[in-house]
């Protein structure tokens, strides 16, 4: 496999043919959002009723009072978007552990089983709270 370098001193041009493939994929990417988009009126049901156009709000039942100064968002929504937030950024430190467990030994192993064991005492820390329960 040839390099950069080897290819420049070989005389040999590269310019920018190694990226055609990624501009052809945004390429494609994007025809295939803009064709959706536009299809979809066109194709999608048109079965209307009042349930659908009304506004979605998580399920509470949308009020004519504006949140700000009518009335108090319930916190256990906050709760669940910080639970998904913290769960969702383990996974994302998991990940790296994944792909390089063999370099990093019996050190990362014992790192890692920290890491878990932390954020498994806060998931039933949360839900022994009753963070997890919806009434």
């Amino acid at each position: 496999m040839h390099t950069l370098r080897t290819l420049e001193a070989a005389g040999t041009s590269v310019g920018l043919a190694p990226y055609v493939p990624l501009v052809a994929l945004f390429v494609l990417a994007a025809a295939f959002a803009l064709f959706s988009v536009t299809a979809a009126p066109f194709i999608g049901p048109r079965r209307y009723n009042k349930a659908k156009l009304d506004a979605y709000e998580c399920g509470i039942e949308p009020s004519p009072q504006p949140i700000v100064g009518g009335g108090r968002m319930p916190v256990a929504y906050y709760l669940t978007a910080m639970l998904f937030i913290l769960f969702d950024i383990e996974m994302v430190f998991l990940y790296p552990f994944a792909v390089t467990s063999d370099a990093l030994g019996v050190f990362g192993v014992v790192e890692i089983v920290l890491f878990i064991a932390t954020v498994g005492f806060a998931y039933a820390y949360v839900w022994r709270r009753g963070g997890l329960d919806w009434n």
